[in-house]
């Protein structure tokens, strides 16, 4: 999922770059309703979990990377706004740090991961919410779909930027097949790993996952407390 240096021409590079900015600084606003001294922790340790599911890497073509992206699983536990910004945080520093994405690449990668894929998987996490407010399998579920979703959406934002820009010598057909086929089965890897993570935490403190707050859940609304 990662793009490199050059994959992309340089306009549309910066066009991407400027919507990144945009959409990073309107869930930058947005954010500020959704933080907490509960979510503020919890938005902590999405990010943590995210680099690390993104730190494991499969090559798709010279230049590009595919691997697990973690947007509609930090949108369902601390929002879409929220869920933007760790995954944008994440991508940074994988740039600047890690060399995973190149830095002209970046407006693209944010692009694509932190705003598309969130934003997929959390508009279909909402349309299925009454599903996932019936109890663990309800949830399980519709942390799956929204968490494949999300990963083929983001592919396409790729696909369809590389149509329009593309600079890294492979025909937009093969680009196409492989970005789909190969993330159509890492949707599928993430789909469970998003879903045995966000019903873990849904177990022990329903309260704080996102998509179920101000819902009558079968998990119920009270947090775990723990007695000595």
């Amino acid at each position: 999922m990662h793009m490199s240096d050059g994959l992309l021409n340089a306009p549309l590079s910066v066009v991407l770059l400027v919507v990144a900015v945009a959409g990073v600084g309107f869930a930058l606003v947005k954010a500020r309703a959704d933080l907490d001294d509960r979510t503020a922790p919890m938005a902590g340790l999405v990010a943590t979990f995210v680099f690390a599911v993104q730190m494991i890497n499969f090559p798709i073509l010279p230049g590009a990377s595919g691997h697990l992206l973690g947007g509609a699983l930090a949108a369902i536990l601390v929002g879409p706004y929220v869920g933007a910004l760790c995954v944008t945080i994440v991508l940074v520093v994988q740039a600047l740090l890690f060399a995973d994405g190149g830095l002209t690449a970046l407006g693209a990668n944010i692009t694509n991961m932190a705003l598309i894929g969130t934003a997929a998987g959390f508009l279909v996490a909402v349309a299925l919410r009454r599903f996932a407010a019936k109890g663990k399998g309800g949830l399980a579920a519709v942390a799956f779909v929204s968490a494949f979703v999300n990963t083929l959406l983001a592919a396409t934002g790729f696909v369809v930027e590389y149509a329009i820009g593309g600079a890294g010598g492979v025909e937009i057909g093969k680009v196409a097949l492989l970005m789909w086929g190969l993330h159509a089965l890492i949707g599928i890897g993430e789909g469970l790993i998003t879903a045995v993570t966000v019903t873990s935490v849904a177990s022990i403190r329903p309260d704080l996952v996102h998509l179920l707050k101000g819902s009558n859940t079968a998990f119920g609304s009270k947090p775990l407390e723990v007695r000595s």
